[in-house]
């Protein structure tokens, strides 16, 4: 199967989940037009809270399709933009991608993957017990993120539900993504 967007969201205000849309607009450096996350700096809450000068690493947030299948057999109905993202994608294993990873969204979008979502109490808001299932433990006890990766806009365009996805590793030795 090959990599694609299947869905694209995005919320001009301050809320968990992002309607989906026909289609988005990537701004090189800032994130999704319109998006409330969009910025050079830091736009989640938290985030201000703790420094507001720090660079925006989380301008465009992924998801893979395959998260809500496997939280849907636990009992739990989660659609495309419920937890927040702005591309919902099949077909690629986002969380088995190292940092500074090209995405190539459709004809003209780049982004580079910056790191991991780090999952929130909000997402038991959503849908109670639904945190368990997004953020665990592996055999060795190490803590697992699954609930998407960020990135950053590196070349604007639009971006459509069905666009392709084209990935460019790295060069060098690959890190691992790590919370942002």
């Amino acid at each position: 199967m090959s990599a694609r967007v299947t869905t694209v969201s995005s919320n001009a205000e301050y809320s968990f989940t992002k309607p989906n849309r026909a289609s988005i607009k990537l701004l090189a450096g800032l994130g999704v037009e319109g998006d409330v996350h969009a910025g050079v700096t830091v736009k989640h809450r938290s985030r201000i809270a703790q420094d507001p000068t720090q660079p925006n690493l989380r301008q465009v947030h992924l998801i893979h399709r395959e998260l809500f299948e496997e939280v849907a057999e636990a009992g739990f109905e989660v659609a495309p933009g419920d937890l927040g993202e702005n591309i919902t994608t099949s077909g690629i294993d986002l969380l088995a991608l190292p940092t500074g990873t090209v995405l190539r969204l459709g004809e003209q979008a780049v982004v580079e993957v910056t790191g991991l979502r780090n999952p929130c109490l909000q997402i038991d808001a959503f849908s109670s017990g639904l945190l368990k299932r997004v953020v665990g433990r592996d055999d060795a006890g190490n803590l697992v993120r699954k609930a998407g990766i960020m990135s950053i806009v590196r070349t604007g365009g639009v971006v459509r539900p069905g666009d392709s996805i084209t990935v460019e590793l790295p060069t060098g030795p690959h890190r691992p993504l790590d919370r942002v």
